[in-house]
């Protein structure tokens, strides 16, 4: 039987296998999809390692994601635009060798759009931080054609490479891309995305509550207990909040797509996994 995982450290709290499971029984596919803990200075031999035991292929959580871009022979436009890759397919060298993909902006996107119906053409979107999660979502930011980005980072430099990187995408989708700082990225923006550890550290919300205006879609990247503080803030100052748990079982889809070939149907899993995660403890 295929087999897949998800590399990371730490990696125990993933809940990549249950929706991977549910993929495959959703698509009649014959898979087994399980968790591999690499250490902190071991990611290339444990990929190496699961790949040649047979693996098929596998997702790569933080810190990783780096790394696993650059051990592709062969990547996709947005993995090279983000730089990091979060999903591995583990091609013969005859067929070009291994290949990757970042799938978290496209499942970011996703669920913006579809599940939680709201339009990004057009519109004003603040995308706070510049590291990883950042640069894996902006490509596909900007491909949904909103009128403006603006990249709201601690440190200026950061910013500055991931929006020059993104600059000739932006050009030719006709995207206003700028850079500012968190203290002062702008107001009233239509789209306000938290791409940073905030949630995750137990942090305050890295922006002023100005940069919403009544009624934006505020979404945090982080799931669960980490992303309620960010939820809380939104609902305060007239937001719709929103957390990262929708963009997860569609970036999931994006790779079951690459490894499988069929796209499975995400509602019911979002559905079921949005109930185990919101009941009471």
């Amino acid at each position: 039987m295929d087999r897949y995982v998800v590399i990371g450290h730490p990696v125990e709290h993933s809940r990549s296998p249950a929706i991977h499971a549910r993929f495959a029984a959703l698509t009649g596919q014959a898979l087994v999809y399980e968790r591999l803990l690499a250490p902190l200075d071991g990611f290339v031999e444990t990929v190496r390692g699961f790949a040649a035991a047979g693996g098929r292929g596998c997702n790569v959580t933080v810190p990783f994601k780096f790394e696993a871009w650059q051990l592709a022979a062969r990547r996709t436009p947005r993995a090279e635009l983000a730089q990091a890759a979060n999903t591995l397919r583990f091609d013969a060298e005859a067929d070009g060798g291994w290949w990757c993909d970042n799938t978290d902006g496209a499942g970011l996107v996703r669920d913006i759009t579809v599940n939680a119906g709201v339009a990004l053409a057009g519109r004003r979107v603040l995308l706070i931080g510049a590291g990883g999660a950042a640069a894996g979502v902006l490509g596909p930011l900007i491909e949904a054609r909103p009128a403006g980005i603006v990249i709201a980072n601690r440190t200026a430099q950061k910013a500055e490479a991931l929006a020059l990187r993104h600059a000739a995408l932006a050009r030719e989708h006709g995207v206003a891309l700028q850079i500012a700082p968190l203290e002062a990225p702008g107001e009233a923006f239509d789209v306000v995305i938290n791409g940073t550890a905030s949630s995750l550290s137990g942090a305050g919300v890295p922006v002023p509550a100005e940069v919403l205006r009544p009624g934006a879609l505020a979404l945090d990247m982080m799931y669960g207990a980490g992303a309620r503080g960010f939820l809380a803030w939104a609902a305060e100052h007239g937001a719709t909040g929103r957390d990262g748990l929708g963009m997860l079982v569609e970036q999931a889809a994006e790779a079951f797509l690459a490894w499988r070939g069929v796209r499975p149907d995400t509602a019911p899993v979002l559905a079921e996994l949005r109930a185990r995660v919101d009941a009471p403890r």
